[in-house]
């Protein structure tokens, strides 16, 4: 099936055309249809699939006949993120340069000024984060009364940012009559709930299930103890042919810390997350999109709504506490048929996550055993297969098969960016000298 097939109008297909688009992803053949024939519509779908142009193009079409005189906005799209607002709205502007639409994007960390002008000039389609755009709401610049369509992208992401209860007062500003179209990676129950409360006689859509992982990516595991995650990070980045690398750590500070590792090794890094400016972190993807940098440390809720293609690694420097997270991170690489390396890192306090990861995608996560800071001697994983169908063979220990080999090294010191001295021993309210042995 082609674009030209799903009765697209003529001014879109031509910018699909100027843009090399041909052929439909699967969830953009399977939705636009239903979408132009004005059903609501669930989406099960991760990042990478296409679905932002599966509900921006029935959109624009449904909007190419309105009046725009005045313009009110008929269009709203909840995202979690700044930068996943940004690109909704950039690619509304690339499907709609042959229409007379107007788009705009509203979100957190800048300035509400700009946001206010560009809405008193009217618009017809707003990509909005829900924080922002309920200040706005509250303060009367913004006015949902005349949404036709209603679009709530990564629903599950909203749920982990603890975004649900102002998704839910937004959805309460809205007309009952309107066309609403529900997208989220995973279906927690909280999720499913919000989604049969909003959605009437829904077309479900579900593209690639969370537990597949795709077979172009070469996936390896390298097991390491804590201490030395940073030391095998810089190993593998000086000695890997790596083009561009995405590193995900669990949290804010640790995205930092190792930013701040690399670059004393010479390894020149940026981090994204949510305590970066917009600005700082617009610069960093830039950078990163630019190949200027090419290695980018995220936390996962900042990296959701990443658009980057040709990824040549991604380095899971923390191992998802949520197993389908995994899925999500390794998908960052090996897309459009393109193939990829994500190398995953686990100490020993994480075998219980691997060991979901595994039952999750249903095969065991080859291991590299050979590097400098592998541990000795330590079973990692069940001794009892967590596969429905039988795996290759692989090796449970650390290190190699020679039993005179199983020892257990000392972790080679991190690195350190502040001094400490010993901290003093209270007894009774006095300090005391601390023992020494």
């Amino acid at each position: 099936m082609q674009f030209e097939n799903l009765n697209i109008i003529a001014p879109i297909q031509r910018a699909l055309k100027e843009e090399g688009y041909k052929d439909p992803t699967p969830i953009q053949a399977q939705a636009i249809g239903p979408l132009l024939e004005g059903k609501d519509l669930l989406g099960t779908a991760q990042t990478g699939t296409g679905k932002t142009a599966a509900f921006a193009i029935p959109i624009l079409q449904g909007l190419s006949g309105a009046s725009k005189t005045p313009r009110k906005i008929q269009a709203l799209i909840l995202a979690p993120t700044r930068e996943l607002a940004i690109q909704i709205q950039d690619s509304f502007k690339t499907y709609g340069k042959y229409l007379n639409s107007r788009t705009i994007a509203i979100y957190g960390g800048v300035s509400q000024r700009p946001q206010t002008d560009d809405l008193a000039r009217g618009i017809d389609i707003l990509v909005a984060t829900p924080g922002r755009l309920l200040d706005l709401i509250n303060q009367k610049f913004i006015h949902l009364e005349h949404v036709k369509y209603f679009v709530l992208d990564e629903a599950d992401m909203m749920l982990d940012m603890g975004m649900i209860h102002d998704v839910r007062k937004i959805i309460s500003y809205l007309p009952h009559v309107r066309q609403t179209m529900f997208f989220s990676a995973t279906m927690p129950k909280e999720i499913a709930i919000l989604s049969n409360s909003i959605l009437k006689n829904p077309v479900k859509v579900e593209v690639t299930p969370v537990a597949s992982t795709v077979d172009t990516i070469n996936q390896q595991l390298y097991f390491v103890n804590k201490p030395d995650k940073i030391h095998l990070l810089i190993h593998l980045l000086k000695t890997l042919d790596i083009e561009s690398v995405l590193v995900f750590s669990r949290t804010k500070h640790g995205a930092d810390k190792i930013v701040k590792a690399l670059v004393i090794s010479g390894l020149p890094a940026l981090a994204i997350h949510g305590n970066k400016s917009q600005n700082a972190r617009q610069a960093a993807l830039k950078s990163f999109k630019d190949r200027k940098t090419k290695i980018l440390v995220a936390t996962d809720i900042a990296a959701r709504g990443l658009d980057i293609d040709e990824l040549s690694h991604v380095l899971i420097y923390d191992l998802p506490e949520v197993s389908e997270t995994y899925v999500h991170r390794i998908g960052r690489t090996g897309r459009a048929g393109l193939g990829g390396t994500a190398i995953s890192f686990c100490d020993e306090e994480e075998r219980g996550l691997l060991r979901d990861i595994e039952k999750l995608i249903n095969k065991s996560i080859p291991i590299t055993h050979e590097h400098p800071f592998s541990p000795r001697g330590h079973r990692i994983r069940p001794t009892e297969p967590v596969f429905t169908s039988k795996p290759a063979a692989v090796d449970r220990k650390f290190g190699d098969k020679d039993p005179a080999r199983f020892h257990r090294q000392k972790p080679h010191p991190a690195p350190s960016f502040k001094k400490e001295g010993p901290k003093p021993n209270y007894q009774n309210g006095h300090k005391s000298k601390q023992k020494t042995t």
